[in-house]
């Protein structure tokens, strides 16, 4: 959407603070011994708080209020009784929600408890650059020219990036023009970002894979060759300098 009056820059900063505040919630009750449907139930009671509603469920009719992905699930996992979290797991959590006709989206990957298994590289890659192309997008910034920095920066870590997985508009519903905001340099692409339009903006930064896949749950997405995924959002308003960021509260960066 494109902010043109006051009204909806204020609904749009109650949606976005709603999920931010989910989020960074759910970050700190994720402890080992902690189950991600417990960890789901926990952001579904924030949103209810806030009067918001899950956008996964009421968009695709998603078996959770959130989508909670530990390890090889890339994201769009499901919340699980039986998904117990221990240290060391690698752990994405999105929440975007719907509030009085405003959507507003963001996410964060971690690691639980001890890094014992080294995704903690991984995930300052993912914050770092998602912090930094933030810094850069104003009026006029071509889309394509931003995905080229991001993947060139992944490469400088060490990483790769989710070619099939991008940012997208965001405000009337989950997903508006721009489709495509993808984190390499998409030539085909010629779209610029506009001053006052409200946008996703997330990194897919890998280990191994290029392209996301979806498992056997018809939900949950893994990489095409396997290894891990880092992803970290924000829901931003482009403005002629400083982007403002929406979802600030949920401590990114």
């Amino acid at each position: 959407m494109s902010i043109s009056k006051d009204s909806e820059l204020k609904g749009m900063t109650r949606v976005s603070e709603a999920v931010a505040h989910t989020l960074k919630e759910m970050q700190k009750y994720a402890k080992p011994g902690v189950t991600t449907k417990e960890l789901d139930d926990l952001g579904s009671d924030i949103l209810a708080s806030f009067g918001a509603r899950s956008a996964p469920n009421l968009t695709y009719n998603f078996p959770g209020a959130t989508c909670i992905s530990v390890n090889e699930a890339f994201c769009h996992g499901v919340p699980s009784s039986v998904t117990v979290l221990k240290h060391g797991d690698l752990v994405n959590i999105d929440v975007s929600a719907e509030l009085d006709g405003y959507w507003s989206d963001n996410g964060a990957s971690f690691v639980i408890g001890e890094d014992v298994n080294k995704h903690q590289p991984l995930v300052d890659a993912s914050r770092q650059i998602l912090v930094s192309a933030i810094d850069q997008i104003h009026g006029g910034v071509k889309i394509a020219e931003l995905g080229g920095w991001i993947e060139q920066k992944a490469k400088q870590f060490g990483f790769r990036v989710i070619r099939n997985l991008t940012g997208h508009g965001v405000g009337r519903s989950l997903h508006e023009q721009p489709s495509y905001i993808a984190n390499y340099r998409d030539t085909a692409n010629r779209q610029r970002f506009t001053k006052n339009s409200v946008v996703a903006i997330e990194t897919f930064i890998a280990t191994t894979s290029t392209m996301a896949v979806t498992a056997k749950d018809g939900w949950t997405l893994v990489g095409n060759r396997g290894g891990f995924m880092a992803q970290h959002e924000h829901t931003i308003v482009v403005t002629d300098g400083k982007p403002i960021i929406l979802t600030a509260a949920n401590g990114i960066g």
